[in-house]
Order: C-alpha cells, then structure tokens, then sequence
C-alpha cells in the first residue's frame, strides 16, 4: 500500500514512521513537485492542486484536521484537483473534542463568574465587586451539533447552565432544548447568553453571526467563535460590541490568519484571542483513526469521517 503525505509544518518523520508502525507492509512518502507515482491514498493539509490532479488508483484522501473548508475551497477554483469518485475523510475527533470542551468550559465559567471584567478593573486599579449572573438565566447555545458540538454541549451540563442545541436537520439529546433548521433558529437565539459556534464552513454559513443574529441574544450576551472566521462578519461584531448588544468575545479563528497587526481586534478590550489552536491534530490519535479507517474502507465499510461535498462536511 502507498500513501502520500503533505502539510505545510507537521514533522512528516513522524507521521511516515507511526503510519507504516501501523499499517505493515505500507509505504508513506512526503510528496514532492513532480511526484506522479502512483498512490492509494493521501494525507493532506491544504495540499497543492498538483498533488492530487488526475492521480491514478488513488482511493482516497485524508484531511489532517476536523475541517475540510480548505480543500473544498480549492476544488472551488480548481474542479478537477480531485476525482470526484475519490472520497475524503476529515478527523471528527481525535483528542480535538477534549480539547474544545477544556477551552469552552474555561471561557464560559470566566464570563459567568465576571473573571474578564474583574481583570480590566484590576488593570484601572479598581476595586469593585460586580453583581454575579444567575445560573439559571445563563443559557448556553451551542450552534452545530456535530461530534464537537455535542461534546462542548455535554461537557457544560455539569455546570448546571441551561443548555441549547440547534443542528441543520432534527437532533435529540437528554438534558438540553433542541432546535434545527433556519425557522427555529430564531427561537434558539431567543434568551441564549453564550453563543458557542461549531458548525462546518460552508456556503450555507458563511456570514451567519451578523449584527442581526448578535441583536436576537439576550442583551449583553457572549460570542465563544471556535469553528471558522467566515462564520463571522467581524465588523457586524465590533458594531455590536461598541452598541453594547454584546458583552464579550472569544475568538480563535478569523477571516484572515494570521491575524494582521492592525486588526483592531487585537487591542479591544472586550475580544480575547487565541491563534487557531482550541483544538490542534494530536499525530497519535490521528494516526491511529487513519489506520483504523483505510482497514475499514479496504474491508469495503465505510468510515467514520467521510464528507459529503455537496454538503461540506
């Protein structure tokens, strides 16, 4: 078996030696410009069109994150990158869901225990103790309900916070309200104090934290962004922060990254920033998920991860 492997940092000696410790008998090399030998399968981070343009006997492709935005942005402009017929997989979990409910579960015991208002008063100098939320009126929203989502969403309930779901199509999960589709979203928005986005990046939701979802939460209401920048319009979110619909942002991914010195995000004091590492491909749980999905599809299952295209995740 062949595999070819590109990302623009990862240490690829590591990942040729844990992916042949797993798969015997298989051969993993680092692609390079002009390898055309033939290959049965790709593991990819925004790859270069010439990687995978008419590649023979390729049966399938591997992106090395939970998001795979950048390579269908690529198909985009260039159709013929990839064969149609050839499927793609994205990581769904790999460790990353652990990571995302330590991340979320920090901000959202920050916000509601007041922490990012009690460091800007230190920095004035300023003691001055502040009202506490109430827990019940706390709402937590989590938009998308994928493998992450769901994850984030649990790893709240035992904070006691009344918790939101909504997803695309219908979803029921114990302990939480459910919402789905664009006509219950505004119901999901309604009294919601902690927007946490995790849907996929596609042409659907591009732009869809705007100034007019931020007016339909609760007045001085959080945004937690873990998912992708073009999810939001970043200058309907400094509106609405400077209009004081909003309280407070998190934000860990953007529209251009990385983000440029002048952004004014960077000197807000209302916005925290992280630089797209809530959750990063951990090597050994990935490895170990490739391995046990290229068995799965060479036994002819198919496995957890497969994107749909048309839909984007």
């Amino acid at each position: 078996m062949e595999l070819i492997f590109y990302h623009p940092f990862f240490n690829s000696d590591r990942w040729i030696t844990g992916l042949q410790t797993r798969l015997p008998g298989s051969q993993v090399r680092v692609w390079q410009p002009g390898d055309d030998a033939p290959a049965d399968y790709a593991l990819v981070r925004t790859p270069p069109p010439e990687m995978l343009r008419g590649r023979q006997g390729l049966k399938g492709v591997f992106a090395l994150g939970a998001g795979v935005d950048d390579i269908l942005d690529q198909l985009r402009t260039c159709p013929d990158m990839l064969d149609p017929a050839v499927p793609l997989f994205r990581l769904e979990d790999t460790g990353m869901s652990l990571q995302m409910q330590e991340y979320a579960v920090q901000r959202v015991l920050g916000w509601f225990r007041r922490f990012d208002e009690y460091q800007q008063l230190q920095a004035q100098g300023r003691w001055q103790p502040l009202k506490p939320h109430r827990r019940e009126s706390f709402t937590v929203g989590v938009l998308g309900a994928g493998v992450l989502g769901q994850a984030v969403a649990s790893s709240l309930k035992a904070w006691g916070f009344p918790l939101r779901l909504w997803s695309r199509s219908p979803r029921e999960w114990a302990g939480m309200q459910t919402f789905h589709g664009r006509e219950q979203l505004p119901a999901f928005l309604a009294g919601t104090q902690v927007l946490i986005n995790l849907l996929p990046a596609t042409a659907e939701t591009e732009g869809i934290i705007n100034r007019a979802m931020l007016r339909q939460l609760n007045p001085q209401a959080y945004l937690l962004n873990l998912a992708r920048g073009v999810h939001v319009v970043e200058a309907d979110l400094l509106a609405a922060l400077a209009a004081g619909e909003l309280q407070a942002a998190a934000l860990d991914v953007f529209n251009v990254e990385p983000l440029p010195e002048d952004h004014p995000f960077w000197h807000h004091p209302r916005i925290a920033i992280t630089p797209h590492n809530a959750a990063v491909t951990l090597p050994e749980e990935a490895m170990a998920y490739i391995a046990r999905a290229i068995g799965e599809y060479e036994a002819g299952k198919m496995p957890a991860g497969w994107v749909d295209r048309q839909r984007g995740y």
